[in-house]
């Protein structure tokens, strides 16, 4: 199977968005990336971070949530 890939920006705030396989991933500078962003796991709190990511052209892209406080 071969992988696509797309770039294009969020209309509504002009984020950078990469479509990975039917999958959107959001761009983040290093200084903004979300404070999960490297955090495996924390047992007492139940929560789990962000170990997934790729690099392009500067940017971080992380999976893209629906869920804005997640």
């Amino acid at each position: 199977m071969q992988n696509t890939i797309k770039f294009f920006k969020d209309k509504k705030n002009q984020a950078p968005i990469a479509r990975l396989n039917g999958v959107d991933y959001k761009g983040y500078l290093i200084g903004k990336l979300p404070n999960k962003f490297a955090f495996i796991y924390n047992e007492e709190q139940d929560k789990e971070g962000i170990i997934h990511w790729f690099n392009h052209k500067g940017l971080t892209y992380v999976e893209k949530l629906d869920n804005p406080w997640a």
